[in-house]
């Protein structure tokens, strides 16, 4: 199996492949074709909005809805994923494997319990239980760690990061080194796949506290090289380096996909040694073979004479594994060995990191996790080692956490750094401190979901705890006895959203900034149902620019939550309806509507709501909610009241 075959788990974390250039031409290409295209050169953003036209036509094909769902996944966009996935599981021919994928974003998005239904849906289907074990395990795990937290606290590094991607801390001599992206002012090649500037080697100070400031691009020749350059690591004596390079060789890995041959470049681990004027001299590791196979991720041993990285190399158990060269008596490092199935899996294992005290770390999406990458550690050395432990939430998370820098670990009192695209950081990949904390959180929240109409509690319904900026924190699903619970961190405002198949949902803010001592707050959310035909909801807060019908920010996450609402309810079909004030002529406030009516609806299909569920009507001032007519004098919020919109339930 080659690299491209696995281009799967090539992601902007792993091991930055792309292709070089396209070896054969082709005639003008339809819509689908050119999405194949872009898909197949890495090009995910644009394929995907090339996919989504396919998927919002008359004729849509299965396989459009798994690549746009792919594309978004590959992005990490995974609420777009979660949508997509959620409308091909609906098709009678799609496989087995779907439900598979499906769990995953679900797991990503904290929807654990929805994700093992999953799971258990592909091994009732399929009848391969151990398939999906692992999957399982750690949605069960997951649940627990969140609410029994270790006591690490966790800081994101505001000062190094950006809105673009860092991570892999390694100290050096007083400051540390990490990769990041440039900004485009500083670097204008860019990299395909993400449209962002090649990885680059950076410099920061240490403060006392040991956070990170002062990032600078380094400017030496470490830096010399077309494409990706990092992460980089070091001996002890700082005069020897170890970096992860994109190879700029000729000879390359060619695949051919529908016909047309692509070629890839791979990883290559790169040796420098200290001059005596001060400048590196450069030479590759003896065991590279940019034509078979990657090689990146140096982590060295505590006496130096073992090194482990990763590699895709035959030999390999699963898509990328650890592997390790011990040192010869000559100098050179030997034939690289497998680490073995005690650490490796079918999956993918990578970045290790060894600690002073000889405990291996590493990220690993085969064993029971959180989500997407988790990050474990494991005692031993070579070939034998202990079973791998799950570091837990919140060092893990159910995003991608990898690139583990340990200085301390004593009696699991973990210090370091840690890289992660977690939600509520600042770009695509930040790097963050952590430490242990003496005291853990001590807010919290509890309440209650029940039916509007009779105050029942609603067991199933299920509840995420959002930020302010509307990043979701956690999600339960309401057990039979009707209590959720939530920790809550000081001087934060939070918002719940509850949510239940056939019930429109209600949301709820809270907040600790008024706390000054331990206290947990009361909530009580009410749903309405959503049974009656020709029932209307108000969408509270879809504000519209003066005379424009474009959909805001502030009101995309407002809709974000009728996408849920469509979604988890797949036989509802509503109107939206758009409403104006009196102020202006008749006819241009209805036309006016009608174009804001348009635009929730196409915004709902961006999202992979189907089109033929949604009537879009404008009623300009047909509708006032008051007496504030043509020739009425009332004040602004009067006329507020009746700039509203809607939706009416037109079958369930």
């Amino acid at each position: 199996m080659t690299i491209m075959d696995k281009r799967y788990i090539a992601t902007l974390l792993i091991f930055f492949m792309f292709p070089f250039g396209r070896l054969a031409a082709q005639e003008q290409l339809g819509v689908r074709e050119r999405a194949k295209k872009h898909y197949n050169q890495f090009e995910y953003y644009q394929a995907a909005l090339l996919f989504q036209r396919l998927a919002d036509s008359n004729k849509p094909f299965l396989q459009d809805f798994e690549y746009l769902a792919d594309c978004y996944l590959k992005l990490k966009d995974y609420e777009a994923a979660e949508t997509w996935f959620s409308r091909i599981i609906t098709f009678p021919k799609s496989k087995p494997e779907n439900l598979v994928r499906y769990g995953e974003v679900l797991k990503a998005n904290l929807k654990y319990e929805e994700a093992k239904k999953q799971f258990n849906n592909y091994a009732k289907i399929t009848g391969n239980q151990v398939a999906v074990a692992n999957a399982i395990a750690g949605c069960d795990s997951s649940l627990k760690w969140i609410s029994t937290p270790t006591t690490h606290q966790v800081i994101n590094e505001a000062s190094v990061n950006t809105a673009l991607s860092e991570f892999s801390v390694f100290p050096y001599k007083g400051k540390v080194y990490y990769a990041g992206e440039p900004d485009l002012a500083t670097f204008r090649s860019i990299y395909g796949r993400t449209g962002r500037p090649y990885l680059r080697l950076y410099l920061a100070d240490i403060s006392p506290e040991a956070n990170l400031l002062n990032p600078d691009l380094d400017r030496s020749n470490l830096n010399n090289g077309t494409y990706h350059v990092g992460p980089l690591i070091a001996d002890k004596s700082g005069e020897k380096l170890y970096i992860t390079r994109t190879t700029t060789a000729k000879a390359l890995e060619v695949s051919e996909i529908d016909k047309v041959k692509y070629i890839t470049n791979n990883l290559e681990l790169y040796l420098f040694s200290k001059q005596s004027d001060g400048s590196w001299k450069e030479s590759p590791f003896l065991h590279n073979n940019v034509e078979k196979y990657s090689v990146g991720h140096a982590a060295l041993s505590p006496d130096e004479k073992i090194l482990y990285f990763t590699s895709n190399m035959e030999g390999s158990i699963g898509g990328t594994d650890i592997w390790f060269s011990e040192m010869q008596s000559d100098g050179t490092w030997g034939k690289p060995q497998n680490a073995g199935p005690s650490i490796n899996t079918d999956k993918d294992e990578m970045f290790p990191f060894v600690a002073k005290d000889g405990t291996l770390y590493f990220s690993s999406n085969g064993w029971p996790g959180m989500g997407g990458l988790d990050i474990f550690s494991a005692t031993g050395a070579k070939k034998q080692w202990s079973s791998p432990k799950n570091l837990k939430y919140p060092l893990n998370s159910s995003a991608d956490d990898f690139g583990i820098y340990v200085s301390e670990n004593s009696h699991d009192q973990l210090i370091g750094y840690l890289s992660s695209n977690r939600k509520g950081g600042k770009g695509a990949d930040d790097i963050y401190s952590f430490r242990s904390q003496e005291q853990k959180v001590n807010f919290a929240v509890k309440g209650k979901v029940v039916d509007k109409k009779n105050g029942q509690v609603l067991s199933g319904a299920s509840l995420s705890l959002t930020n302010i900026d509307g990043t979701v924190v956690a999600r339960q699903t309401i057990p039979q006895e009707g209590t959720f619970f939530f920790d809550l961190e000081k001087d934060k405002d939070y918002t719940l959203l509850a949510s239940k198949e056939k019930f429109y949902g209600d949301t709820l803010k809270v907040s600790t900034k008024s706390l000054t001592k331990s206290d947990t707050l009361f909530a009580q959310l009410q749903l309405e149902t959503l049974f009656e035909v020709g029932r209307v909801f108000e969408l509270k807060n879809i504000n519209y620019d003066f005379d424009k019908d474009n959909i805001r920010p502030d009101a995309a996450k407002i809709l974000d939550h009728l996408v849920v609402l469509m979604r988890d309810n797949p036989t509802l079909e509503i109107e939206l309806g758009s409403h104006t004030d009196s102020r202006g002529n008749d006819n241009y406030n209805l036309n006016l509507s009608q174009r804001r009516a348009q635009s929730v609806v196409n915004y709902l299909v961006t999202k992979g709501i189907s089109r033929a569920r949604m009537v879009a009507k404008g009623y300009g001032e047909t509708e006032l909610l008051n007496e504030c007519g043509n020739g009425v004098e009332c004040n602004d919020a009067q006329h507020q009241e009746n700039r509203r919109t809607v939706f009416k339930v037109l079958r369930y």
